[in-house]
């Protein structure tokens, strides 16, 4: 992987440590504050790395639309909607419900970079 893949997924990994218990965020919201706004693939794919690393909360990440794009990526059918729900978010058919109730924007709950 390229050194600068690599200090991006590093931030992206920093940011996602942040998420609070019981919220969500999205790709392209970490990518927005990271200053790389059309980066949302790219939060993706350092979330697909992020599996191992206990501390990233990867299941707190969805699509802009509450989609558990990346669920696929953990292991078992439907962890990351098990570990979504024991956090009190409800998942109707792979849709957080009442998105913006849960949503975390980084922009506006972290210090700008």
């Amino acid at each position: 992987m390229k050194s600068e893949n690599k200090n991006f997924f590093r931030k992206v990994y920093e940011v996602a440590e942040q998420i609070p218990y019981g919220r969500v965020t999205s790709y392209g919201a970490i990518a927005k504050y990271l200053g790389a706004a059309r980066s949302a693939r790219m939060v993706g794919w350092a979330m697909n790395g992020a599996g191992s690393m206990e501390s990233v909360p990867a299941h707190r990440v969805v699509n802009k639309a509450g989609l558990l794009t990346g669920k696929h990526h953990f292991d078992g059918t439907n962890l990351m909607q098990q570990l979504l729900e024991s956090e009190g978010i409800k998942v109707v058919e792979n849709q957080i419900q009442n998105l913006e109730k849960h949503f975390w924007d980084p922009f506006k709950e972290l210090p700008l970079k």
